[in-house]
């Protein structure tokens, strides 16, 4: 019976030794397990999965609030130029407006609209823009595609020739003869074919180009694709954020254009522009505001509801707001296309 009982003991202590040295195992393996996992992070994460110093955090809070003031300092002219547009022209006038009107009036927007020539204007505008926008975007594509070939023979006289053109031109005069013998003037080309070609566009176009892989063209060349399939199968879709970059920069010179239709289309109001009848209505109220406020000060009587300062800035709300709701479409297009296209030079 004893030596029965001194092999149970000695089987049990032995179960025990077995469970002991088995859980120390697994505990061993999940502690190499969590040390593969940490090693695994940093290597994936890098620096970022790091703790932070008191410096980073530092730094951290005060690029936030740069961010937050600078935001600040940008929106607060806009919504200051809405808060006067908005306002009473006369109260407008005597300052301290700030985010909100304080003499809630809309005479300054019936004012706009009710300009003789404003949806005529706002037709030529949108056309203009439109029109502009596409024949100025496949004119710069093209000729950038053009010089952005290395084995293209004039490429780079091309290009000095162009960058020559950004800093000396011809002149106003000599640029109004030489369009009214093309029979531009008094006509709604006279908006689109002049600006259809822009030298700083090509070379934004043509970096970007430059950038992209030349194995995508030679295997496209050995399948037996022209030059015209290349740029528009294969080029043309990995250039949209270069594209939409150039098209919001002549979009927005189009929609704010409006000396073109005052030299050229002066007596053509059917070629109006929108951008051109806000000039001429803000000269106009100027006028009316200073003869009427002379009058008034020598009656004792007082002056039009509508000033200067309201009108300008219900013209710069009706301008800008098409260009704001355009933004948020291409911005996500709009700092890599820039960036890429302006790293070479």
């Amino acid at each position: 019976m004893k030596d029965k009982k001194d092999k149970n003991e000695i089987k049990l202590n032995y179960s025990n030794m077995n469970k002991r040295d088995g859980s120390r195992e697994h505990e061993t393996h999940a502690e190499e397990t969590s040390e593969k996992l940490r090693k695994l992070k940093k290597v994936l994460l890098g620096s970022s999965y790091r703790r932070e110093s008191p410096g980073d955090t530092f730094f951290g809070i005060c690029i936030a609030i740069f961010m937050v003031l600078f935001s600040i300092v940008t929106l607060y002219p806009v919504l200051n130029t809405v808060a006067i547009s908005f306002n009473d022209g006369l109260d407008a006038v005597k300052g301290g407006i700030h985010l909100w009107p304080r003499v809630f009036s809309l005479k300054s927007y019936e004012t706009v609209f009710g300009i003789q020539g404003f949806v005529q204007g706002a037709l030529i505008t949108v056309l203009r823009t439109v029109l502009g926008t596409l024949f100025a975007l496949v004119a710069n594509a093209l000729l950038a595609y053009i010089i952005s070939r290395k084995h293209f023979m004039f490429r780079s006289g091309l290009s000095l020739f162009w960058v020559i053109t950004m800093y000396v031109n011809g002149g106003l005069i000599p640029t109004m003869v030489l369009y009214k013998a093309l029979h531009l003037t008094s006509s709604f080309w006279v908006y689109v074919i002049p600006g259809m070609v822009s030298a700083f566009n090509v070379m934004v176009i043509r970096t970007y180009m430059e950038g992209l892989p030349d194995e995508l063209e030679e295997s496209a060349q050995l399948d037996g694709a022209g030059y015209m399939t290349i740029f528009l199968k294969i080029i043309s879709p990995l250039c949209k954020p270069v594209y939409a970059t150039v098209a919001l920069f002549v979009a927005v010179y189009q929609w704010n254009s409006w000396f073109d239709a005052m030299i050229y289309n002066r007596m053509k109001p059917e070629y109006t522009t929108l951008q051109y009848e806000l000039m001429k209505l803000l000269s106009s109220v100027m006028q009316q505001s200073g003869s009427a406020t002379g009058g008034a000060a020598a009656q004792g009587g007082s002056v039009s509801a509508v000033t200067p300062v309201s009108v300008r800035s219900a013209a710069t709300v009706i301008t800008m707001l098409p260009i704001i709701c355009l933004y948020p479409f291409l911005q996500r297009y709009f700092v890599t296309g820039l960036t890429i296209g302006g790293v070479k030079g």
